[in-house]
């Protein structure tokens, strides 16, 4: 009978340690895979911002001066007026010709 309970608690002991281990090991699996996504979070994070500085890049380029004046002459056949095209409006006139 005494060597029962001494196999038995042997075996209880066994398990016991076999648990916690598996425990440990859990726990560090957890964390790695946690540490995983912050790393993935963070390439992906400065992927798009990347970019986001790219796209600003562009819309600067496709809003600057020369390719505006470049687009409105090849596209819609716009040239710069010349000084006798350009006619200069009183605001006060323009303003009682639009209220009549």
């Amino acid at each position: 009978m005494r060597s029962f309970s001494r196999t038995l608690l042997l075996a209880l002991g066994f398990a016991v340690l076999l648990a916690s281990l598996s425990a440990v090991i859990w726990r560090q699996s957890r964390a790695l895979d946690a540490q995983r996504a912050a790393e993935l979070l963070r390439d992906e994070s400065a992927l798009l911002e990347a970019r986001r500085a790219q796209l600003a890049h562009r819309l600067q380029e496709l809003e600057s001066r020369n390719r505006v004046i470049a687009v409105a002459q090849t596209r819609l056949g716009m040239h710069v007026p010349t000084s006798t095209e350009i006619v200069l409006l009183p605001a006060a006139r323009a303003a009682a010709e639009v209220a009549q």
